[in-house]
């Protein structure tokens, strides 16, 4: 049995003081249902991570199906931290495969910009071990990211212009991107100098505080784009536990599994959407994934073989660093600009995209999700 999209939605990304997480989640669904051709839908599997710690908002998935009038259809919402989108979608595939739904509902939501900064990042961490030596150290996800990087530039020739240039392209890719949050142009200068966040990442090279919804539509029955893998793995939780701090093991395990069953490999990828919740680790997931040999992303960068004019256009969304990173709906954006490439209507057409990748992290390398999408005929 295959598995298919037959309808995407989304709103735009970024600040959204007048609407709430239940406003942003029924557009994102109800643009997904009417671009499907309104079809009956039989399930529907909500990714979100704190609506309940930052929003005092559950029960998503039967708010969405009662508010959109689709009966007493079983619902669930997923929470993988920032791989929740992702993981929503793999349950739907699931779900699909195993012969109980025809058609389900996808969405992912997200409502972030009504706290503090400091409120936020304290239900970020809840994605960490906070039993672990790390988190009692005071780690947090810049500090941790922040680590990776400086060890990569240790063994390679990267430099922090590197990161600068990943920041770059992507608020390059999202100027043309009108659903993205950043649309602003900005330069390499910039980008160097802007406040550290934690070194050697500085602003421009974290994702930032997001609102936003996404939704999907898939179904056994045929349309013009197939779900060609859905996989998922796991990594470690803890940074002392890794036996190569350059390797996130859920990514890498995560593409291959999904090259197999899709019986393709990165070559045969048109266009890709990496999960860059900072510049560094869309460099070490693009080497994961098999793009580029290991220790040479920043040299794919460098040559402007990411860029959407490239021949492994990375990030044509502007991804979570300039289209935004509302954490929930990222996984399912991703999705949503994939398909629009291969369907040929996207910000930053690839040229022919018959071929799409979608990889979304959770936690320090804890999650990892991939879905490998083609147009069919």
């Amino acid at each position: 049995m295959d598995v298919y999209v037959s309808g995407i939605g989304m709103t735009p990304f970024g600040n959204h003081p007048d609407k709430s997480l239940k406003k942003l989640l029924i557009d994102a669904c109800t643009e997904a249902i009417h671009d499907a051709n309104q079809p009956k839908i039989d399930a529907v599997v909500v990714g979100n991570f704190m609506g309940g710690s930052i929003y005092n908002q559950e029960i998503l998935g039967a708010i969405a199906a009662n508010d959109l009038g689709l009966g007493p259809v079983p619902t669930l919402k997923v929470e993988g931290a920032c791989a929740s989108g992702g993981i929503a979608l793999r349950q739907a595939v699931i779900g699909i495969l195993s012969g109980e739904y025809e058609t389900v509902l996808v969405a992912g939501v997200e409502k972030m910009k009504h706290v503090s900064t400091s409120e936020v990042t304290s239900a970020i961490n809840a994605a960490m071990d906070n039993e672990s030596n790390e988190k009692h150290a005071g780690l947090t996800f810049p500090g941790f990211f922040g680590v990776l990087a400086n060890r990569y530039f240790h063994e390679t020739g990267a430099t922090k212009e590197h990161l600068a240039m990943v920041a770059l392209k992507n608020r390059e890719h999202a100027m043309q991107n009108p659903l993205a949050q950043f649309t602003k142009p900005t330069s390499l200068d910039e980008i160097l100098n802007a406040k550290m966040i934690t070194d050697p990442l500085g602003l421009f090279d974290c994702s930032p505080t997001s609102d936003g919804a996404a939704a999907v539509i898939i179904s056994k029955k045929p349309s013009d784009i197939r779900i060609a893998a859905s996989t998922q793995a796991s990594g470690v939780t803890q940074m002392q536990l890794t036996d190569d701090l350059l390797s996130l093991e859920a990514v890498k395990k995560s593409g291959e599994l999904a090259y197999e069953k899709a019986g393709l490999s990165p070559e045969d990828i048109d266009v890709v959407e990496i999960h860059d919740c900072f510049s560094m680790t869309e460099i070490i997931s693009s080497e994961e994934l098999g793009f580029f040999k290991k220790g040479e992303g920043y040299l794919a960068v460098e040559q402007g073989r990411t860029k959407s004019s490239g021949d492994v256009p990375i990030n044509t969304s502007g991804g979570l660093l300039s289209r935004g990173h509302p954490i929930g709906a990222t996984g399912i954006a991703q999705i949503y600009q994939i398909v629009s490439q291969l369907q040929g209507n996207a910000a930053n057409q690839v040229d022919d995209a018959k071929v799409g990748l979608a990889q979304n992290l959770g936690g320090t390398g804890s999650y990892s999700v991939v879905h490998i999408l083609e147009r069919i005929g």
